[in-house]
């Protein structure tokens, strides 16, 4: 494993809390990779903090961004964005916002930061007061299916097929983004999350066009994530790690 950050943890009840200190070598390396056990982990850096990006996906030209990906659902295929098409209430920069209903989101995300210490929470079940403090602290929080939960998996299992899959993780303490590394049964990718190693899983929105995604290496090339895959003018949220 390739060692971006030392962590440090703090869980208090049904809720896991994080905070990192961020190492010199995550300025010159924004996303370190692992690949093992059928996929392919992301560790983006946490110097420049994290948020939900609304409405148009961020830029490849903007190089304070290290990796962004689809993160809640859409609720229906609109041209036009409104945040009330986002499955699930949400922040985005600090503000909270009022999304679709979707039985689907058990669980949810959020990220702060405090005197410049990234601090992040995965929560299951009802997620309104996480909301509400990550908004309080200028962050951004929002809501999915969850997979895995204090290193025991979700049951039953929320969904089936063959696909690539893809879920927000936490794994000995630093966060990730881990992808299978070819398409799998659900069920499989769940499995191999296990063997990894997650402590917390949390799905990420994929499909055609919503798998579309992108991350920087250490030169500040970018290197796209499906990119036989044309974007998809529907989508309308992505979580976004900053250099």
């Amino acid at each position: 494993m390739m060692s971006l950050l030392a962590a440090c943890m703090m869980c208090v009840g049904q809720q896991a809390m994080c905070e990192m200190n961020n190492q010199p070598n995550s300025i010159l390396q924004p996303v370190a990779l692992d690949s093992t056990a059928g996929l392919v982990a992301y560790y983006p850096s946490l110097g420049g903090g994290m948020d939900l990006v609304c409405g148009t996906m961020p830029a490849v030209i903007d190089r304070r961004v290290a990796m962004c990906v689809e993160g809640a659902f859409t609720h229906v295929r609109m041209t036009r964005f409104e945040h009330t098409n986002i499955d699930g209430d949400h922040v985005s920069g600090g503000v909270r916002y009022t999304g679709a209903r979707c039985k689907d989101n058990s669980g949810a995300f959020i990220f702060y930061q405090v005197d410049g210490r990234p601090v992040w929470r995965f929560v299951r079940g009802d997620y309104n007061a996480a909301l509400d403090e990550a908004a309080s602290h200028g962050g951004m929080g929002f809501g999915q299916a969850l997979i895995v939960f204090d290193s025991e998996r979700i049951e039953p299992l929320w969904r089936k097929g063959w696909h690539f899959y893809r879920a927000l993780c936490e794994k000995d303490g630093r966060l990730c983004v881990v992808d299978s590394a070819e398409p799998v049964e659900y069920h499989e990718f769940v499995e191999r999350l296990m063997r990894y190693g997650v402590r917390h899983a949390l799905y990420l929105d994929m499909g055609s066009g919503w798998n579309y995604s992108w991350w920087r290496d250490a030169q500040g090339t970018v290197h796209e994530i499906h990119p036989w895959i044309e974007k998809c003018k529907y989508c309308t949220n992505w979580v976004t790690f900053y250099r």
